[in-house]
């Protein structure tokens, strides 16, 4: 998986043979083996599959400035605000415009992964019959769906190309060709590819089986399901049943395999032996000692490591999160948001598996306090830390790079957990409250002893199973609300999923209404509905199309 060579097709040459006893004497020439055929659509392949970790730390694929700063859950963190300023933008919602040239290098990035996708797929197609060529096909297809679903989620309305689109007509395909539900259904297919052609177990790690494309699938159908057709609104309109119950069909083939939670929810975010466990369904492979200089390392996450242990102290957990983690009677509390510094007396045990906090272990390693002067611009944002992308520096998988510092830790694009959080809230939109109960508990019970790495906060967890009694469906659709909160807090899903249920307006202009008393940068901070749900088209891209893409409502 560590070659990255770019394949755009499979060229056969055309030769003459001057007689028929030539021919049967001599070796062809210009026909590639059955080897070599398999080695041209596999580079092809392995070139698709290096575009999941070539991004950079301002363009991360990851999309911590979009799902995660953009939310309530974190600030953005730095030396202070104008360190790359247009996170910060987007942090407060303010001064967002068609020229960062972040957005516009996001756009480009995930179109030069769909044409690396294309392109194997072209490759593979054009290889022959051979054992298994639907399933190298699904690898593709799986790969673009993915790079196609950031694409939705952050933009909205793109242009769809795929491998009948020649490179050179990408600019001329409306991002408005396709309606909201028709990319949707782009993005479906892909996947639903992926179910009915992938094994059900691949022989190498990193590539995507059966299950993974039918976790994806279930994610893209529970997004497809909340429709927001209309032209000039992002608003959420209804949501759609048949979708909401493929989201359960695809969610119980996952559960139904040998994916499974993690015995406690650390494991999901150590390296080594750690990694590729019963959890993770579909995650990007890094690695180190690899011949290159620095190694297949997570470049895009790699801002968030505390000053104390290098740089630069990005990604940092809001004050509002830590709150949210606080439990009265083990259950999370209406009234959380009070504490203007710190964390409460007794809180859910995610927390420390997610924020750093001064005082207590850095990554569990009791030989390493947290302090105060880890931080970069405390002032500006802050004590806190994020943990989950993060390793313990005494990790061989800790790499220098001066002055910054990576690893080699996967990334869990998607996990067993998740899954299980998209089920239930399906059900519930589907008046199926109680079997929601269920899998909700089944979370909940796996944070309540996720405590092996955590002992030393013991006094300070509680956390308790949500009871039959006064559960209904408005109660449930607040209970896995949180739960997605606290589950999958920094994992940079967290915007989306507020978007997706069409609160985004009410949730972030609550929290920088809380936030300006601790954060002064937060004044004036403001979303605007109708706008600030998607990014802007990039004006580069705009100008490529020759003004053919239309821009997003309210740009």
């Amino acid at each position: 998986m560590k070659k990255i060579k770019f394949i755009l097709s499979i060229c056969l040459a055309v030769f003459s043979l001057s007689a028929c006893s030539d021919f049967l004497e001599e070796k062809a020439k210009g026909i590639l083996t059955t080897e070599e055929v398999k080695d041209a659509y596999e580079d092809a392949l392995i070139a698709a599959y290096s575009s999941l970790g070539n991004d950079h730390y301002d363009v991360p694929l990851s999309l911590w400035p979009y799902g995660t700063v953009r939310s309530d859950d974190a600030y953005k963190g730095g030396s202070g605000t104008q360190d790359i300023a247009v996170f910060h933008f987007f942090e407060v919602s303010n001064n967002i415009t068609t020229e960062f040239g972040e957005v516009d290098r996001l756009w480009y990035q995930c179109y030069v992964s769909i044409s690396r996708a294309n392109s194997a797929i072209n490759a593979i197609s054009s290889a022959g019959d051979f054992e298994g060529k639907e399933a190298k096909i699904a690898e593709a297809r799986f790969l673009r769906g993915h790079f196609y679903f950031l694409l939705k989620i952050l933009f909205k309305y793109v242009p769809y190309v795929d491998e009948t689109t020649p490179i050179t007509d990408y600019g001329t395909v409306s991002n408005r060709a396709l309606t909201n539900d028709a990319l949707w259904q782009k993005i479906v297919d892909d996947f639903k590819y992926g179910v009915d052609h992938l094994p059900v177990k691949q022989p190498e790690v990193g590539r995507p089986d059966k299950y993974a494309a039918a976790a994806y699938l279930a994610k893209t159908y529970l997004y497809k399901a909340y429709r927001q057709d209309m032209e000039n609104s992002n608003a959420v309109t209804s949501i759609n049943s048949d979708d909401l119950n493929n989201v359960v069909t695809y969610a119980d083939m996952v559960i139904a395999s040998d994916y499974d939670l993690e015995e406690d929810f650390a494991y999901n975010f150590l390296p080594g032996k750690y990694e590729n466990g019963i959890e993770s369904i579909f995650a990007v492979q890094y690695s180190g000692e690899d011949g290159t200089k620095f190694g297949r390392v997570n470049f895009g996450d790699l801002l968030s490591v505390p000053m104390k242990l290098g740089c630069c102290d990005f990604l940092k957990p809001s004050q509002t999160l830590v709150n949210a983690f606080s439990t009265q009677d083990g259950l999370p509390v209406d009234n959380y948001n009070t504490n203007e510094s710190g964390y409460a007396e007794k809180n859910d045990p995610r927390l420390f598996h997610t924020v750093a906090l001064p005082g207590l272990p850095y990554k569990y390693n009791e030989e390493l306090i947290y302090e105060n002067d880890w931080n970069r611009s405390p002032d500006t944002y802050g004590y806190y830390a994020s943990l989950k992308e993060n390793v313990d520096p005494t990790c061989d998988c800790f790499v220098e790079m001066a002055p910054f510092y990576a690893n080699t830790k996967n990334r869990i694009v998607i996990r067993y957990a998740d899954v299980l959080l998209m089920k239930a809230e399906a059900l519930i939109e589907l008046h199926r409250a109680e079997e929601a109960r269920t899998l909700i508990n089944k979370v909940r019970n796996r944070a309540k002893n996720s405590t092996i790495f955590v002992f030393y906060a013991l006094d300070k967890i509680n956390i308790s199973l949500y009871k039959a009694e006064g559960w209904n469906e408005s109660s449930a659709r607040k209970a896995l609300r949180w739960e997605r909160r606290l589950e999958l807090a920094m994992e940079n899903g967290r915007f989306f999923d507020l978007v997706r249920w069409g609160i985004a307006e009410e949730v972030m202009n609550e929290y920088y209404s809380d936030e300006q008393s601790r954060r002064n940068y937060y004044v004036g901070a403001h979303f605007s509905a109708n706008k600030h749900e998607y990014l802007p088209i990039p004006e580069q891209q705009i100008k490529f199309s020759k003004y053919l893409y239309k821009q997003n409502v309210g740009y």
